[in-house]
C-alpha cells in the first residue's frame, strides 16, 4: 500500500462502493408477507464485519506509515468516520436477526392473542432496524465518497469536463455541392518539387 493522494482516494472510493453494494443487498422493509431470510441477513452481518475490519486496517496502515502527515491524517479521519455508521448498520441487522429468531420460535403460537401482538411488534422492529441499517450504510458510503474527493481533488481536466454543457449540439445541414466546390477552391494546394 502507498499513501499518495490518488491511492488514498481510490482506496476510499472503493470502500464507499463496497458500502453502496451492501446497501443494495438490504431486504426491503414493509412487506409483512415477505420477511428477510435469516441466512441472508447473517451473511450480510458477516460481510459488514469484514468491511469494518478493512476500515480498521486502512486506518492502522496509515497511522503506522505516516509519510505525508496532513494527507494521511485526512484519509485516517475519513476511514475512521465510517466506522460508526457501519457499526450501527451491523447492529441494526443483528436486531433483525434476533427478531427473525423470535418469529421462528413463536410460529406455532401464532393463534394466541398475546403472541400475535408480539409477533406484529417484531415485524415493526424489523422494519425500523432495516431502515436504520439503510441509513447507516448510506451515511458511511456518502462520507467516504465525499472524502475521496477531498483527499485527491479531481484534476483540472476532469473539472473542466464536468462543467461542460450538456445541451445537445445540433449538426450543421449537409453542404451543397456548390458550397463544397467553393470551400475546396479556397484550400491551398501543395506543390511538389524535385
Amino acid at each position: 500500500m502507498t499513501t499518495n493522494p490518488l491511492a488514498d482516494a481510490l482506496a476510499i472510493r472503493a470502500t464507499a462502493s463496497a458500502f453502496d453494494a451492501q446497501r443494495g443487498k438490504l431486504p426491503v422493509p414493509g412487506d409483512p408477507h415477505r420477511l428477510p431470510g435469516g441466512v441472508a441477513v447473517a451473511q450480510q452481518i458477516s460481510e459488514l464485519g469484514k468491511l469494518i475490519t478493512e476500515l480498521g486496517d486502512e486506518v492502522l496502515f496509515r497511522i503506522v506509515n505516516r509519510e505525508h502527515r496532513s494527507r494521511t491524517s485526512l484519509a485516517v479521519s475519513s476511514f475512521s468516520a465510517a466506522v460508526r455508521p457501519a457499526g450501527e448498520a451491523a447492529a441494526a441487522l443483528g436486531e433483525v436477526t434476533q427478531q427473525l429468531a423470535f418469529l421462528e420460535r413463536t410460529e406455532h403460537l401464532y393463534d394466541r392473542p398475546d403472541t400475535r401482538d408480539a409477533r406484529e411488534a417484531a415485524g415493526r422492529v424489523i422494519d425500523e432496524a432495516l431502515g436504520t441499517a439503510d441509513t447507516g450504510l448510506r451515511d458511511a458510503a456518502d462520507s467516504l465518497h465525499a472524502a475521496s474527493t477531498a483527499v485527491s481533488p479531481p484534476s483540472s481536466r476532469l473539472r473542466a469536463a464536468l462543467t461542460r454543457t450538456t445541451t445537445p449540439v445540433y449538426e450543421a445541414a449537409p453542404a451543397t455541392p456548390a458550397a463544397t466546390a467553393r470551400a475546396t477552391a479556397l484550400v491551398p494546394q501543395a506543390v511538389r518539387g524535385r
